[in-house]
Formats: C-alpha cells, structure tokens, sequence
C-alpha cells in the first residue's frame, strides 16, 4: 500500500502523523511511504530521518493525497486537505466530528474511508490512541492553568503550592478519566488542593484506593459541583463521551459564583468543549477572558510539546496502520472488532451513531459499511 504522510497545516500543530520509525516499519513489510517535505520538522525529525528510513520525500501536500491510498495525519483534516480527499480513499487520524458539521459533511462529499483514533477501543473498554494525548493533555492542563493563573495573563495571581502562611491554589477537576487522573496527580504535585469530580462510583473508589490522600474525589451532582466551582481558583474540563459531543457541565450563569480571574482549562474543547462559554483557541493567542473568569481552550494542547506526543501517538497508531495497509481497512476491520469502532465515515455515509445522533445526521451500521 501506498502510505502518505502530509505536514500538518492546523496553526501551531507541530506534530506530525507518522514517525521515522512507523516508516520504517512500513517499509520492511513492503510498503511505500510519502512524506511531505519538512513535515516531521516540529517533532524533531529531519527529512533526512525519513530517507534513512526508507520513504519518499515529496515537496508538497497535493502530491501526497494524489498518490497515496491511506494518508495518516494528527489532526482533523483542514478544509484545503479534505479538497484533496478522493472516493476510496483512506484516512487515518483524529476527526473529532460531533462538534464539526462542516468538517463531517466534506468529509461524507469525498467518498473516502475515515477511521477516527478517538473511537478505536480495546478489549478493556479503553481508547488506546485517544489515551497517550489524553495523558500528554491532562499532565499539560495544570502547567498551563498555573500560567493562566499569573496576573500578568488576567489571572488572580495565585500561586499553585502557596508558601508557609499561605494556601494552596484550589483545583477541581471535572472527570476522572484518563485527562483527569493524570491532571489531578501533576496539580497535587505542584502542591494545589485538588478534587476529582466524577459519576462513577467505581472510578472514585479506584482513585481514593490509588491516589489517596494526594487528591480528594467528589461526586459529579449538580450541588456539589456547582460549589467546587464557585470555590476554585482553576477548574479542568476532562469530561468524555467517546465519539460524541462534550456534555456542557459549567454555565454562563455559574461564572459569576467563580473568583475574578479564575482559570478555566477546557481539555474537552476537541468534542465542542464543557464549559458552556467554551471555544477553540490556538497556541499562538490561547487565552480569553468572559465575565472575569479566564479561559484555556486550546484545541491541540499536546502540539505543544510535539517530540514527546509524536513518539508516544505513534507507538500506539503504529499496530493499526500497519494492519491497515497489510490487510486492507476491510479485512483489518473484520479481524478487529475495536478497529472496526474507529470506522466514522465510508463512501458517502456516517458510521459511527454518536456522531449521527449530534448531527442529526442517518448513520449506517459500520457491519454494512464493510460490504458495499
């Protein structure tokens, strides 16, 4: 199979969809893989790096999409990339569609195959190529937060350890997931006072059993919430419904209870975001301000530190992409039911129901996709 790698064009993505290695090993089984010139730059890898490894440089993205069947990317495909998408066509990478209707739409136009990273599941009920940027995001979320937190950037000017005679920074975080497990242990780690609010009884319990006494958990009623938000300096949005469009878990009418200059970080803004004032921001300007309260949405936090999220994306996509191109998308789907959960678009129609039922939008079952 050919394989294409195209230089992510989202601003300030830095990293890049298909490591040295990945090609590599692409290579060895037979394949042939297109890098776009300079793609691998941000990550830290020279074009160079790929020729060792056996690809092909091509100077430009057009080039990329018009000889290769399966492109592998990061982000969502931009609107001058799904221009460039063609009817049986592959695409592998994170889509993120509930809360993007024109992207889904171009994407459905194009007649392409699109498995989504963020709905691929394993036989735990995890999401494995979701849960290495939800670690990077969530270790991220409180090193950003504390910089929102500084008064020179709108903040309250708090400082998330304090100093003998004064206290901590008090950080909520909304969701126990991956983003939020892993938020909470880097903010109770710079010395904050930290709670974990999540639904699941069971998660709570796995937490205090893990964690306990380095975070509180609360559980995720409207009450106590809605005091834990009133009552912090930050709060970290890491609430997930795989597929679907985040649930809006923080009101307009709730920021004016928050303290002036509190920080929110909305690790959720990729499925539309959970603070009802939420929207996407870029590295390049990522803060906003709305009733007093500071906003962090910035929608690829893990292309900040793009060396380590490329290495660690790749190690996990690198099983699949290369059952992809040994086997095909169709017999590689057969074979693996949880691969087969990633499929969100096929030659025309929508695959994957969380994103149909956010939409709107008639979804065909992903068993019938694989026989047309």
């Amino acid at each position: 199979m050919k394989i294409g790698c195209p230089k992510e064009i989202k601003p300030q993505e830095f990293r890049v969809g298909l490591t040295p290695n990945a090609a590599h090993e692409a290579v060895a089984r037979g394949h042939s893989v297109l890098v776009e010139a300079g793609a691998g730059t941000g990550a830290g890898f020279t074009d160079d790096d790929y020729l060792q490894a056996g690809a092909e440089i091509v100077e430009t993205a057009a080039e990329v999409f018009a000889k290769a069947e399966m492109i592998v990317k990061v982000k969502e495909p931009q609107a001058a990339e799904r221009k460039m998408l063609r009817e049986g066509q592959l695409l592998f990478t994170y889509l993120h569609l509930a809360p993007d209707p024109e992207q889904t739409h171009d994407l459905l136009a194009s007649g392409c195959t699109a498995i989504a990273y963020e709905t691929v599941t394993d036989d735990r009920g995890g999401l494995p190529l979701l849960a290495p940027m939800s670690e990077v995001a969530g270790k991220l979320a409180p090193q950003v937060g504390a910089w929102t937190l500084q008064k020179a950037n709108g903040g309250r000017g708090v400082l998330m350890g304090g100093v003998p005679g004064v206290g901590p920074a008090k950080v909520t975080v909304l969701g126990g997931g991956v983003v939020g497990t892993h938020a909470a242990r880097i903010a109770a780690g710079m010395g904050a006072d930290v709670t974990v609010v999540d639904m699941s009884l069971a998660r709570m319990r796995y937490l205090d059993d893990v964690f306990g006494g380095v975070f509180r958990t609360s559980y995720a009623s409207k009450g106590n919430t809605a005091e834990l938000v009133a009552a912090s300096d930050m709060v970290i949005g890491a609430v997930l419904i795989p597929g679907a469009a985040a649930p809006k878990l923080v009101t307009r009418a709730q920021l004016s209870t928050m303290k002036p200059g509190a920080a929110i970080v909305d690790v959720a803004i990729d499925q539309g975001g959970c603070f009802e004032t939420s929207r996407a921001t870029t590295h390049q300007d990522p803060i906003y301000e709305v009733d007093g309260v500071m906003h962090y949405c910035v929608a690829n936090m893990p292309g900040a530190v793009a060396r380590t999220s490329t290495i660690a994306l790749g190690n996990a996509t690198m099983p699949f992409m290369l059952a992809l191109a040994d086997k095909g998308w169709r017999r590689a789907c057969e074979d693996d039911p949880h691969l087969m959960a990633g499929l969100n678009v096929h030659a025309g129609h929508l695959t994957y129901y969380a994103v149909g039922k956010a939409l709107g939008i008639d979804v065909l079952s992903p068993a019938l996709a694989l026989k047309q």
